[in-house]
């Protein structure tokens, strides 16, 4: 079954939290929610990369995952957004090789490229791990 829970005040924090068993339309609805949230909380100059560094994670959960369920967290802040895509699958994710003649691989090289900060965090028992990034918002002097 799927489940949401937002939006959670903390601080000046928002979160959404979800588990879902993804599907063929998840990452379209997923990026839906993304960006009204973004936009609700005065941050929608970063839903462009959000958006597509959301999509790859989604995307390694359907490739990679067998049951394809995770849990989906975003947590908004003055200063940005973290995206973290949990699962049970205990495989860490790996930047591969570049190589543009291949069809697939470059997903955490797009995330890499379009995102702030990124990493992978292991589970405490060990099984799972949750894949994040952070968009961070431009000061009104750097834009």
């Amino acid at each position: 079954m799927n489940q949401a829970t937002g939006p959670q005040a903390t601080d000046s924090e928002i979160g959404y939290r979800a588990e879902f068993a993804l599907g063929e339309h998840s990452v379209r609805h997923l990026r839906r929610i993304l960006r009204l949230y973004l936009t609700g909380s005065g941050l929608i100059e970063l839903a462009d990369a959000a958006e597509l560094a959301l999509t790859e994670l989604v995307a390694n959960v359907v490739r990679q995952v067998p049951d394809r369920r995770c849990r989906i967290c975003f947590l908004f802040r003055p200063d940005g957004v973290r995206v973290e895509v949990a699962d049970g699958c205990s495989r860490l994710p790996a930047v591969g090789v570049w190589d543009a003649l291949i069809d697939g691989g470059r997903g955490l090289f797009l995330v890499e490229a379009v995102t702030d900060r990124w990493g992978v965090t292991q589970r405490p028992t060990g099984v799972g791990k949750a894949v994040w990034f952070e968009c961070l918002a431009k000061s009104p002097d750097e834009r």
